[in-house]
């Protein structure tokens, strides 16, 4: 048996954003025009650090608290 860790990568695409946060492939990228997801490109590429990701969550949970 295996018992390698799961490990998160450090920087998603945008479909992988999409299926974490359970939005569309539009809604993500207006997250990320608005600035409340942050990124970058690598290439033609776009890429959401995983950090960014957390801290747009707990934000919003923190808004809805």
């Amino acid at each position: 048996m295996n018992s390698t860790p799961v490990t998160t990568p450090e920087a998603l695409k945008v479909p992988e954003v999409m299926r974490a946060l359970r939005l569309s492939r539009s809604k993500v990228y207006d997250l990320i025009r608005s600035g409340a997801l942050p990124s970058y490109t690598e290439g033609r590429a776009r890429r959401i650090p995983a950090e960014s990701l957390r801290t747009y969550m707990s934000n919003k949970l923190k808004e809805a608290a």
